[in-house]
């Protein structure tokens, strides 16, 4: 089997299969993590003012098991293959016939598709299964702070710590590279929040992004921080100005910026040193 995971085309395959599941898992940690996060907020709150946590049923990534928001039915086993179960429900619960959203589908399918070209670019190993974790947080990261603005410290963190002691063997930077990087990536944020509140009074974004990017160069080695920051920033204005442009958006209306990082990041884990020689030549 393990000459079989060498082939890059056999093991891209099986990573696109293994991605569409993830991916499925990955829509309940969308949904429900900020949701625990929430409840974990509420009960802490209660503990402090004496109140006693309330009474609450068991709620975590397992349980309980997955319903139609509408009706209540419980999601049995064949309604809950990747991408197959929305095309033949034709995008609806089978017992009440509410619209299931098109993004479930889309979440399982860029997962694989992601999966697979990342198992073909690095191949089977750490380098790979690595890279495959990293893409698989970058997604949820990207669909919960779309939902909510936040990037939840309980993926972040464990993926800044994972990136160095990948990095302790150089998977995909030196580990000085990575741990420069770490700090880098946060501080660089950290202090364009300060400068733009001190400008402005107002803050321009979260703590949580100084987290994801500390986390991205932590994997990627500080060398890999100002493709980040250009590539972000790029896409997060084009969308922003497009929105306001073409969408009548409120242009005092916040835009989350964990997405384009996240999607920086993994244009940078595939590409980023080909792009950086295109433009620098060797570092």
């Amino acid at each position: 089997m393990t000459e079989l995971l060498q082939q890059p085309v056999f093991f891209a395959l099986v990573a696109a299969v293994i991605g569409l599941c993830v991916g499925s898992f990955l829509n309940v940690v969308i949904h429900r993590l900020p949701k625990m996060m929430e409840r974990q907020w509420r009960a802490e709150c209660a503990e402090l003012s004496g109140q006693g946590a309330p009474a609450a049923e068991r709620y975590n990534l397992v349980l309980p098991r997955s319903a139609c928001p509408h009706c209540g039915h419980r999601i049995i086993a064949l309604e809950n293959i990747p991408v197959l179960s929305w095309l033949l429900l034709r995008g609806r619960c089978s017992a009440c016939g509410t619209a299931i959203s098109v993004r479930y589908p889309a979440v399982e399918l860029l997962s694989g598709l992601l999966s697979a070209y990342v198992a073909w670019r690095f191949g089977f190993g750490l380098a790979g299964c690595g890279a495959l974790v990293f893409v698989w947080a970058m997604i949820a990261l990207t669909f919960i702070d779309i939902d909510t603005f936040f990037l939840s410290d309980s993926i972040t963190l464990p993926l800044l710590w994972l990136g160095l002691l990948l990095n302790i063997g150089g998977v995909y930077a030196a580990l000085p590279a990575a741990v420069i990087g770490a700090a880098a990536g946060y501080l660089s944020l950290w202090s364009v929040y300060w400068a733009f509140k001190w400008a402005t009074g107002k803050e321009g974004m979260g703590y949580g992004d100084f987290k994801l990017l500390a986390a991205i160069c932590a994997w990627l080695g500080w060398s890999q921080l100002p493709l980040v920051i250009l590539l972000s920033a790029m896409a997060g204005a084009s969308v922003g100005l497009g929105m306001i442009v073409l969408g009548g958006r409120d242009r005092a209306k916040p835009i989350p910026f964990g997405p384009y990082l996240a999607i920086a990041g993994v244009v940078a884990l595939l590409h980023g040193e080909t792009i950086t020689r295109a433009y620098l030549g060797p570092l």
